[in-house]
């Protein structure tokens, strides 16, 4: 799927990538949905995934409402930066062992919700006009938006189904 770069296409492939992810979650048991995955990595289940979706529309969404309300705000927290950001998804990872995957499903179905809703504020030429917003630095806030939905949710469907894969293998 091509990288949106209009409004109505970010909240198509958005809206599209998200029914997939869930489709292809609806598809797994129960049991297939809890199992680790067989493939080193940071993300080990679909929890794990679905809240690290959640924790980039958190960014995301505070991000934009800090900024727009005239409070300037970088994307990522301090103290990480676009080269330390790695230590900022294992901490959300630490952060959310616990959380059982039903709550990790709400969590994530709501700040889509939230995001999309958000989206749904700006005109095209806001999201897609560069340096439309001081805040954005020489990109588009289209841009972080497209990252933390269509092709997020794009990268997440493609971990779940090596995870399907293995298990119908296996």
């Amino acid at each position: 799927m091509a990288r949106p770069t209009t409004k109505e296409q970010l909240i198509e492939f958005s809206e599209e990538n998200f029914t997939k992810l869930f489709a292809l979650i609806n598809s797994m048991t129960e049991k297939e949905q809890e199992t680790i995955f067989s493939f080193e990595d940071r993300d080990r289940n679909i929890r794990d995934v679905l809240v690290h979706l959640f924790e980039w529309h958190q960014l995301l969404l505070n991000w934009v409402n800090s900024n727009q309300a005239g409070n300037k705000m970088d994307f990522l927290p301090k103290p990480y930066n676009w080269k330390t950001y790695p230590q900022m998804n294992i901490a959300f990872w630490e952060k959310h062992q616990k959380t059982p995957l039903k709550e990790a499903i709400q969590l994530l179905k709501q700040s889509h919700s939230d995001v999309m809703k958000l989206i749904n504020t700006f005109s095209n030429e806001e999201l897609f006009t560069k340096k439309y917003f001081s805040w954005t630095g020489t990109t588009t806030l289209g841009s972080s938006c497209v990252s933390a939905t269509s092709s997020h949710y794009d990268w997440a469907i493609k971990k779940i189904k090596k995870h399907k894969k293995y298990l119908s293998e296996n």
